[in-house]
């Protein structure tokens, strides 16, 4: 299931976003200023971006500018009330992937998500790769350097999975959780902590190296 940030310090707007993606099979997280967004995308997973610019404290422009600065390409959707050319242009030519302008059709700004998104996973193979550690997705199978790790749950090869993608970022274990089984966490921590130790066991079965590193009181991430 992909996972939606919608950003917007309007309560109702942002709400109705959540409510209609919600709908479309989306799952999403919901930011109400710069900094929360950056927060977010800091701790945890999100496939797509819906940004307004008109935010208090940071504007939009200035968190999409901070977002592409830390090497993060997420697709990033602008939706705002500023509808002259020259503001379409500058927010484009610093990152945005596309630009709404409000008021919208909740129908076209749906469209729009999921023509990003197959641009996003168009390109990507059923291989994902870093550190010595390949997973294959169509054949749900991992090798650490060379050797078969043996077979992982759905749950493990998950955790592993979203990683990988994004080895320089620590999630959180909250974030880890909703990827991993794709339901709200609801705070208990030990059915993952059990899940990492069981993944951790597996690949020490083909390989000494140690492939996940825990940064404690905030989560895990890739060991570099």
């Amino acid at each position: 299931m992909e996972r939606i940030l919608i950003v917007d310090d309007d309560g109702n707007i942002n709400t109705m976003m959540k409510e209609a993606l919600t709908q479309e099979g989306f799952e999403c997280g919901q930011a109400y200023s710069g900094t929360e967004c950056l927060l977010r995308l800091s701790m945890e997973h999100y496939d797509l971006v819906l940004l307004d610019l008109a935010l208090p404290g940071q504007s939009g422009e200035e968190v999409l500018r901070e977002i592409r600065a830390k090497g993060n390409a997420t697709p990033v959707i602008v939706v705002s009330a500023k509808d002259d050319l020259d503001s379409k242009v500058d927010v484009l030519s610093i990152g945005a992937d596309d630009y709404v302008t409000k008021p919208f059709e909740i129908k076209e700004v749906t469209a729009r998500i999921r023509v990003q998104l197959r641009k996003r996973g168009a390109t990507p193979s059923d291989t994902l790769s870093f550190g010595g550690i390949t997973l294959d997705r169509e054949h749900f199978t991992v090798t650490a350097d060379g050797a078969e790790v043996p077979k992982l749950t759905r749950q493990e090869f998950r955790i592993l999975e979203l990683l990988v993608q994004h080895p320089t970022r620590v999630y959180s274990k909250d974030a880890i959780y909703e990827y991993a089984w794709q339901e709200p966490y609801v705070g208990e921590t030990k059915t993952l902590d059990v899940h990492m130790s069981n993944l951790r066991k597996k690949l020490k079965q083909v390989s000494e190296k140690e492939y996940v590193e825990t940064i404690w009181g905030i989560g895990y991430r890739m060991k570099a």
